[in-house]
């Protein structure tokens, strides 16, 4: 089945190199591009896609106002893509529930491999704003006021967290920790629920929240 996607920016032409790079992929298929929020709303409602690219800056109803607005639902998973990376905005999106957040000038590749993550539940951020993004996604508050997890989490799942928190792929970690692909996997899958996390964003911002990050195993 090929991963269906709806885009959602206000310039005609970065619609149109969104269109061609995903569609130039077997998996991936675009189903509409439109150029405000409502629109990104009505189709969404209309085509039920996996996948949302969304812009931030949009006429009448703003990118972070539809990631609000579709929190709520396992689908479609939101990939913000924007020229600006101002932490607010970051910050706002992530926390709202989007799973990805890339920069225009981001390469083609990564376009594609954000939107295969968001496909199966995972994220993807722009390696450029990724460490500096969860630093500062930590406020300014003790600890303690991190949520807590359900279940302390093992020390192998802490291991996990910590290379996470530092923006290493799902392999990287594997790679570092000498495990399998799937172990990580279930790792992080064991985390998510015991945090009741969204995402991996939502894991790696509460590892910097708690102060995991910053400690060594």
């Amino acid at each position: 089945m090929a991963i269906s996607v709806v885009i959602a920016d206000d310039q005609e032409m970065v619609r149109t190199g969104f269109r061609m790079i995903l569609e130039s992929q077997p998996d991936i298929e675009v189903l509409a591009d439109v150029v405000d929020g409502e629109a990104a709303l009505a189709a969404v409602a209309e085509h039920h896609p996996d996948v949302l690219l969304l812009d931030i800056r949009m006429p009448g109803l703003d990118g972070l106002e539809v990631t609000r607005r579709l929190s709520g639902s396992d689908r479609p998973r939101i990939v913000i893509v924007t020229t600006f990376d101002l932490d607010e905005y970051v910050h706002a999106a992530l926390h709202g529930g989007a799973s990805g957040f890339l920069l225009k000038d981001a390469s083609p590749a990564m376009l594609v491999e954000a939107v295969r993550a968001a496909a199966v539940g995972d994220s993807l951020v722009s390696p450029a704003i990724t460490v500096r993004l969860l630093r500062e996604m930590a406020p300014k508050t003790p600890a303690s006021r991190a949520r807590r997890p359900s279940e302390p989490l093992t020390e192998r799942e802490r291991d996990v967290v910590r290379c996470l928190a530092r923006g290493m792929t799902n392999a990287e970690i594997a790679g570092e920790l000498y495990v399998s692909l799937s172990t990580v996997k279930t790792h992080l899958a064991n985390v998510q629920a015991k945090l009741d996390a969204r995402n991996r964003v939502e894991i790696a911002a509460w590892a910097w929240e708690s102060g995991l990050a910053a400690t060594t195993a």
